[in-house]
C-alpha cells in the first residue's frame, strides 16, 4: 500500500510540473494563438497589397487619391450637397477617366507579367529594353490621365465640399488607426504597419499648422 501510495504522488507531481497540466485542449495558448492569427492576417494583407501594386495601371501608386470613388461615396449625402450640375459634370469625368484607365490597364499587367517572366527565364536586360520602354509609357500615360481626374474633380467641387472629404478621410484613418492600437494592446498588432492601398493615401490636399492647402 504504501508503494501504491508513493507512486500516486510521484505520478500527481509529475502532471503538476508538467506545461499546460489540467488544461483543457487550447487553454493557457490565448497569447500564441493571437500571435500566430495576428501574423496570419499580415501576411494575407500583404498578399493583398502585393496584388493590388501589381493590378495598378499607375506609374505613382501610393500617395494620390481616387477622388471620385471619395465623392461616389458621399453622392447623395445631403452634407456634402452635390447639385444636379456638378453631378452630370462629375459623371463624366469619371466616365472618361475609367475609360481610358481600363483600356490601358490590360496592356500595363500583360507587359508587366512578359517582363517578369522573360528576365525569370534569363532573358538579358538589353533585350527587354523595348517592352519597359513601352510599360512606362502606357503608366505614366494613366498617371496622367488619374491626375486630370484630380485636377477637374476638384474644379467642379467647391471649398466647402474639398473639406467636407478631406475632414472625412482623416475621420475614417483615424478610427483605422484606434482599432489597430487597441488589438497591438492586446497583442494582436505587435511589429504591424499600416500601409495605403495603391493610390489611395492623400487627399490632394495638405493639413498643418491650422492650414489647408488645396492644389
Amino acid at each position: 500500500m504504501k508503494k501504491i501510495a508513493l507512486a500516486s504522488i510521484a505520478t500527481l507531481s509529475m502532471l503538476l510540473a508538467a506545461p499546460g497540466a489540467g488544461m483543457t485542449p487550447g487553454q493557457g495558448q490565448g497569447p500564441k494563438l493571437m500571435m500566430m492569427k495576428s501574423g496570419g492576417q499580415q501576411m494575407n494583407m500583404k498578399k493583398k497589397m502585393m496584388k493590388r501594386k501589381m493590378n495598378s495601371p499607375f506609374l505613382i501608386k501610393h500617395g494620390l487619391p481616387h477622388l471620385t470613388k471619395d465623392v461616389m461615396r458621399n453622392w447623395d449625402n445631403p452634407s456634402f450637397a452635390l447639385t444636379a450640375e456638378q453631378k452630370e459634370k462629375l459623371t463624366a469625368v469619371r466616365k472618361e477617366t475609367m475609360g481610358t484607365v481600363m483600356k490601358i490597364k490590360p496592356e500595363v499587367i500583360a507587359l508587366r507579367k512578359e517582363i517578369v517572366q522573360a528576365s525569370t527565364s534569363g532573358t538579358k536586360a538589353a533585350d527587354l529594353k523595348e517592352k519597359v520602354d513601352k510599360l512606362a509609357s502606357l503608366e505614366a500615360e494613366a498617371t496622367m490621365v488619374h491626375l486630370k481626374c484630380i485636377e477637374n474633380t476638384k474644379d467642379i467641387l467647391t471649398k466647402d465640399q474639398l473639406l467636407f472629404l478631406l475632414a472625412n478621410k482623416n475621420k475614417n484613418h483615424g478610427g483605422m488607426k484606434k482599432g489597430m492600437m487597441g488589438k497591438k494592446g492586446m497583442g494582436q498588432g505587435k511589429g504591424m504597419k499600416m500601409k495605403c492601398g495603391s493610390g489611395k493615401c492623400g487627399m490632394g490636399m495638405k493639413q498643418g499648422g491650422g492650414k489647408i492647402q488645396m492644389h
